[in-house]
């Protein structure tokens, strides 16, 4: 059988411990974490901000998500300058940019209409940034410590959140929102002080890049709008990145839906917040035990069934559940978030060297924007079905999505990179 031909290396199992003993990747994943956690500072600090000097529940929610809609047209307009300036420069000069304009809000005074403009207008970069960042991540580590990689990153990231969120509350309280920005800036402050003493000055050519322009000498402009064409005509690309959108965007949604969910049924006080630490946790312990127990093409093999079980609790809400039973659904729908583990090998494979960066940008930057657009979409649903009824509808819509991967997704991914320029892969 085929078993016995497979190369050892293909199927081996990286361990934690091996990732992290990379000291290019430790450097960049923790960093990224403190990161994370001064976002979520900023994020629920601005919003806090906006509220007291409106009162407005609306603004509040639209300084909440401001900085993520944006991310898609940076993607879009400025993603090829991951792939054409060095990384260390970029990923020092995102962190400095989010540091200015967090102390920029905590300490002028402006119009709400103004602040929130600063924030869309620097979340444009914030592709630039990751995507060059999370290609350095990809040139670093090989084959299976490449995906416990983004494991150990998804994992960080999720507690990272939850204690920026716990720090927001306590900042807010002790300091108020003004002084609780400028917390999140001396955060910012000390991620890119930490990349500009420690990562290596690198060149795009040294790190698979091509200095200057992967296509060319365009403009960066020009550039990006065709790297993005070619990604997202390319068959295998586009399908992988909807497949890592899609069900995320729809659980999203439904668990923009929690706190509505909680009033409707007059849950205790403060259930909500429980209720929406079940899809984090449940997050956390997927990815530990898929990253850390199975092998690579185990992982692969499992995407549809995790991409199901994602979806498949959530259409026990048609019952309207209580406390207990909805914690359990949202739990178990947490787990099955790491089938992206099983997609991270074929996507890296699928790209092509010289764009890898702007990639990367795209898809963390039309993930966060389907993410924004997810919960409202659902709820405009809620007033003909009920919340409970759109949130199983979020997960009968993740089920389908399982469906519909299944009908191209391999078990696994014998086939070398392919090549978006070769003829074949632009074919829709």
């Amino acid at each position: 059988m085929t078993a016995t031909t497979e190369p050892a290396q293909d199927n081996h199992r990286a361990t934690y411990r091996e990732v992290l003993a990379e000291p290019r990747f430790r450097l960049l994943f923790s960093t990224r974490t403190v990161a994370i956690t001064a976002d979520a500072l900023r994020i629920t600090t601005f919003s806090v901000l906006v509220f007291s000097a409106t009162g407005s529940a609306l603004l509040s929610a639209l300084a909440f998500g401001i900085g993520f809609i944006p991310q898609l047209f940076g993607s879009l307009l400025l993603g090829s300058l991951a792939d054409r300036l060095p990384p260390r420069a970029l990923i020092t000069g995102g962190y400095a940019l989010t540091c200015a304009t967090a102390l920029l809000l905590a300490l002028v005074r402006m119009p709400s209409a103004a602040s929130l403009g600063v924030v869309a207008l620097v979340s444009l970069a914030t592709p630039v940034f990751h995507g060059a960042s999370s290609r350095l991540v990809a040139q670093s580590l090989e084959g299976d410590a490449y995906v416990l990689g983004r494991s150990l990153n998804n994992i960080a990231g999720a507690g990272a959140q939850l204690c920026g969120l716990a720090l927001g509350g306590a900042a807010v309280a002790a300091l108020g929102p003004r002084r609780a920005l400028a917390v999140s800036a001396a955060l910012y402050l000390g991620c890119a002080l930490a990349i500009r003493i420690r990562l290596p000055r690198l060149q795009p050519g040294e790190f698979g890049g091509t200095p200057g322009s992967a296509r060319g000498d365009s403009g960066a402009v020009r550039a990006s709008l065709q790297g993005a064409g070619l990604l997202l005509r390319g068959r295998t690309v586009r399908r992988l990145m909807l497949a890592q959108w899609l069900p995320v965007a729809l659980v999203a949604g439904a668990e923009g839906l929690i706190v509505a969910y909680a009033g409707e049924h007059q849950f205790a006080p403060g259930w909500y917040a429980a209720l929406m630490g079940c899809l984090p946790v449940g997050m956390l312990v997927g990815d530990l035990l898929v990253g850390r127990l199975l092998r690579p093409r185990t992982r692969e093999r499992l995407v549809v069934p995790l991409v199901a079980l994602a979806g498949l609790p959530l259409i026990g809400f048609a019952a309207e559940p209580g406390v207990g039973v909805s914690s359990c659904l949202l739990l178990l729908s947490g787990l099955g978030y790491a089938y992206g583990l099983g997609l991270q090998r074929p996507f890296l494979d699928a790209l092509p060297q010289d764009g890898q960066g702007q990639a990367f940008g795209l898809l963390g930057s039309g993930g966060m924007t389907l993410q924004g657009v997810g919960p409202v979409c659902l709820g405009a649903l809620t007033a003909g079905m009920g919340t409970g009824g759109a949130i199983a509808l979020a997960g009968g819509a993740v089920v389908l999505a399982a469906g519909w991967i299944l009908t191209w997704h391999p078990a696994a991914s014998p086939l070398p990179a392919p090549h978006l320029t070769s003829s074949t892969e632009l074919i829709v």
